[in-house]
């Protein structure tokens, strides 16, 4: 009773809080006097005041593009740069071995003390903006929603420009966005470790609108949350790893672990979810998973009953130890299983993972593209191991992006570097990196399933791309990139130069290796190949390479 009484004593002390920010509000919604208006785009207006006042501020925006023009439009208006910023700059352009044209619209942000933020840049120039923000050397950063989640960085000011995104949910078009969300966004101005008192500050291009946000935002609850359980990759994934750990034995343990979940308090009818699992058990025992067992017959998930033993399969233990959706790894089995069938290419394998759910967002076929990436697609038809949907099938736009995705990834390890990716396809180096990553992961599932299903003839093109997909480079530089310190730049520049495996290292003069990748490198590669070399204090004008010095003339 007490402790109800201290719950309703302090709500009601919030409430009067809230009522009292409200009215602050309201007296101030249009009193922006003390922010100077000295252009008119608002956004422009408060990042400079938030610097005027020696203080920081994130700026969300709906899109990756509009993150990168906010924040080269502030930039533009700032003048000084600082020793700071200018060596912040520096090592933006250093992140990658090629810098992109996003990389140096970064730096030159960078460099005014300004950034942007999303999922297209690489984790190692997040961490440098990250870091220079929490340090104060970067005063604004401009991003994405995905900023508002799980990082804790030092805003006062949480400028929020955009409260609508595009959505194809309903129908297609810009809709506002979930209360939930705005507060994650407006509840990282203020953090406790850096500020005592922190603005979250709504855009509103309109009075109408402005009262529209009100509404919704400030007044507005916040939607209902629901269990994920209810998604079917999520309870099949969760399903099959009950039963491979050994967690429960039999139906009437999974049924009763299930009662207990947030998911079953929620829809409150658990004799309808019974019938969902059972259905999901069904699957699992189709895709050879799992086994139902009663005095050593085999019955199926549906006519087992509460006390019958259930257990995973080798192949099910596998699947659940991968964590990868039972679905998924049922497509890649049924891949690997028509791989026989089919001449081994590596567009076969990489689409093999690249139509699968764990990949997705997968690269959309735009309208001007579509007949392109078709005829494309007619060239390497015959290197797919899945049969190709009909036309006419709602999956056959999920099948062409996938198509899409698995080209995209071919000229990666095709050598083609990431300006010419981010011009191709519109996938800035962060994406790039992200869809490696996810690509390397479903193609070690895949080598795990067939090594299990002895199908050990594709295991070996699987390893020779896995490797190719890390250094994204061609077969031929396979040999040179076991060597520490070689990647895919120098293993090319010594390819150019006519040393083309480790026979090749071995017979090149350590002076003429030292030209081509750096003498630290060159005594260490000749060290991992077996041999103790020291550069001679001067190189031969003979042995040198690439540009030549007057004394040849």
């Amino acid at each position: 009773m007490s402790k109800n009484r201290q719950f309703n004593d302090k709500t009601g002390q919030n409430y009067i809080k809230l009522q009292h920010f409200l009215r602050k509000v309201d007296k101030n919604m249009n009193n922006t006097s003390d922010v100077e208006q000295k252009y008119v785009n608002e956004t422009i207006n408060l990042a400079l005041d938030t610097i005027k006042k020696d203080k920081q501020a994130l700026i969300f925006v709906n899109s990756k593009r509009s993150a990168e023009k906010t924040a080269e439009d502030i930039a533009q208006k700032i003048k000084k740069t600082t020793t700071e910023t200018e060596t912040l700059a520096e090592k933006i352009i250093e992140a990658i071995p090629k810098p992109t044209k996003q990389c140096e619209r970064l730096a030159r942000c960078v460099r005014k003390g300004t950034a942007f933020h999303h999922a297209g840049i690489t984790q190692k120039q997040r961490q440098i903006i990250e870091d220079a923000f929490r340090a104060g050397t970067i005063k604004i950063i401009a991003c994405t929603p995905t900023l508002a989640a799980g990082v804790d960085l030092p805003a006062y000011r949480s400028i929020i420009r955009d409260l609508k995104r595009f959505s194809t949910a309903g129908w297609s078009g810009m809709q506002y966005i979930p209360v939930l969300e705005y507060l994650q966004m407006a509840g990282r101005a203020g953090r406790p470790d850096y500020d005592s008192e922190g603005e979250a500050i709504c855009i509103a291009p309109s009075d109408t609108e402005k009262e529209v946000i009100k509404e919704k935002y400030l007044l507005g609850r916040p939607e209902e949350i629901y269990s994920k359980l209810a998604v079917e990759p999520v309870l099949r994934t969760y399903l099959l790893s009950l039963v491979a750990t050994g967690f429960v034995h039999k139906k009437s343990e999974i049924m009763d672990f299930f009662s207990r979940t947030f998911w079953a308090y929620q829809f409150n009818d658990m004799a309808h979810l019974r019938g969902i699992i059972e259905s999901q058990l069904n699957l699992l025992e189709n895709y050879e998973f799992i086994i139902t067992k009663q005095k050593d017959e085999f019955v199926t998930a549906s006519d087992m009953t509460e006390d019958e033993n259930i257990r995973a399969t080798f192949l099910g233990k596998r699947v659940a130890q991968l964590y990868i959706d039972p679905l998924t790894a049922h497509l890649l089995i049924k891949r690997i299983r028509r791989s026989t069938e089919k001449p081994m290419h590596e567009f076969g394998i990489l689409q093999m993972v690249t139509n699968t759910l764990e990949m997705r967002p997968l690269l959309k076929v735009k309208t001007k593209e579509y007949e392109q990436v078709l005829e494309k697609l007619n060239r390497y038809e015959q290197f797919i191991f899945q049969k190709e949907p009909s036309i006419y099938d709602p999956e056959y736009d999920e099948y062409l992006a996938s198509v899409k995705t698995a080209f995209f990834l071919m000229d990666w390890i095709d050598e083609k570097d990431e300006e010419f990716l981010l011009t191709q396809y519109d996938v800035r180096p962060g994406e790039t990196r992200g869809k490696i990553e996810r690509a390397d992961w479903l193609l070690y599932c895949s080598e795990e399933l067939a090594g299990i299903m002895h199908f050990n003839h594709i295991n070996k093109h699987i390893k020779k791309i896995r490797f190719r997909l890390k250094y994204g480079v061609k077969e031929e530089l396979l040999s040179l990139l076991r060597l520490k310190g070689i990647g895919r730049v120098r293993a090319r520049k010594l390819f150019h130069n006519g040393i083309k495996d480790l026979g090749g290292i071995k017979r090149t003069e350590i002076s003429v290796l030292a030209q081509l990748v750096g003498k630290a490198v060159a005594i260490d590669v000749k060290r991992q190949v077996g041999q103790e070399e020291e550069l001679p204090e001067t190189i031969p004008l003979t042995k040198r390479k690439g540009q030549m010095s007057l004394g040849k003339y």
